[in-house]
């Protein structure tokens, strides 16, 4: 299935001024949940009032060393560029073949971040089909991966096949904020929120079994690309209820956004409505808190440090706060000295520009056209 109906995409069809505001939303939702990763990374096991403790009553503020660097990303950073990844070439595999995958495609690209970390799968790798975001060298560290998608993943038979597992931890939602951007091009089609929430559950299902798991992801992706498309997060949270009221077993995701909205309503104490929405080592719970954050903060900076300090999953929390409020304000709203020590600032960049861009590409199914060998060999489509 070919997600892209219009493969001549929508942004040709922007004024240039709405171009660059578009792009800043992309690179902003990528970079901006790279560093609410970092920033969460050296609290992810501590308690509240150890953050405290060390860090003052307002906790965390500032990069401090993790993994042997400043501004070091972790696994939800890694899966989520491997994620785009597997959406860019099931896009190119779309282009020169007329027919994708992006089931098949982006199980790949999970099974190139597995080898990052040193893992194999019985489903085997398509041999010289690396491309340019595996050979960053950076990438292939472990950096506290999640057990379930490493055990999902090494455990795979067929790519796409769903994870056999009851899981509904995080590492299913944290990753899928590229979809939302990824479905920006059919943001003209009135589907385009629920293919998008459909896309999102159909990856997370790639390593999480449990519904919650997925429709949380389904949920996450609606979000990013209403933001990215230029509403509010409370027109996009009415898009994602819709959306999950249409399909069984939703009942533990919405509940979870709706208190994460009632609380944001509230004069609940920040720390105390985090602590009643959980630790984010599960999908809602992380959803939740994420979107708490984002409702509450008057900026991009307060809204990811709200969400790094707590007893909890920091990095996942604040990978997905950063992510929602990336989207909503633009990258301009990161301030300079999260970004400049960020690792992999570049690259991350990159690959926003490329899901931003893909639609203008020249390829054709034989493959040719203005640029088109250096970019299949980037992202090679397999």
């Amino acid at each position: 299935m070919n997600m892209l109906s219009n493969p001549a995409g929508a942004m040709w069809k922007l004024p240039d001024e709405e171009k660059v505001r578009v792009r800043a939303r992309f690179r902003g939702c990528l970079l901006g949940g790279a560093v609410g990763d970092a920033l969460g990374a050296p609290v992810e096991f501590m308690s509240v009032s150890e953050i405290r403790e060390a860090f003052g009553r307002q906790g965390i503020r500032d990069f401090i060393p993790a993994y042997g660097r400043l501004g070091a990303i972790t696994d939800d950073t890694q899966m989520t560029l491997f994620t785009a990844e597997g959406l860019i070439r099931g896009w190119m595999r779309g282009a020169t073949r007329g027919i994708t995958t992006y089931q098949g495609v982006t199980a790949h690209a999970y099974l190139r971040w597995l080898k990052t970390q040193g893992g194999t799968s019985g489903c085997e790798l398509i041999p010289d089909s690396e491309g340019w975001l595996y050979g960053h060298q950076e990438l292939h560290h472990a950096r506290a991966p999640g057990a379930t998608c490493i055990k999902a993943l090494r455990d795979m038979k067929s790519l796409g096949d769903p994870a056999v597992n009851n899981s509904k931890g995080c590492g299913g939602v944290m990753r899928v904020a590229p979809i939302g951007l990824f479905a920006w091009h059919i943001s003209h089609a009135e589907d385009s929120a629920s293919r998008a929430f459909e896309l999102a559950n159909d990856l997370s299902a790639l390593t999480h079994g449990h519904p919650t798991g997925q429709l949380a992801a389904g949920a996450f992706a609606v979000l990013v690309h209403g933001l990215v498309s230029g509403t509010t997060l409370d027109e996009a949270l009415d898009v994602a209820f819709h959306c999950l009221k249409s399909r069984p077993n939703h009942e533990e995701t919405l509940q979870a956004l709706e208190q994460a909205r009632s609380l944001a309503d509230s004069r609940l104490p920040v720390a105390e409505a985090i602590g009643e929405l959980g630790g984010g080592w599960i999908a809602e719970e992380a959803l939740a808190i994420a979107v708490y954050c984002s409702l509450i903060a008057k900026t991009f900076e307060e809204g990811v440090a709200y969400a790094v300090n707590h007893s909890g999953d920091s990095d996942s929390t604040g990978s997905m706060a950063g992510n929602l409020l990336g989207a909503l304000y633009g990258m301009d709203a990161i301030p300079e000295r999260w970004l400049r020590p960020l690792e992999l600032r570049e690259v991350i960049s990159e690959v926003a520009d490329d899901l931003l861009d893909l639609t203008e590409w020249h390829i054709d199914e034989e493959g040719s056209g203005e640029g088109a060998e250096s970019l299949l060999r980037k992202y090679p489509p397999v």
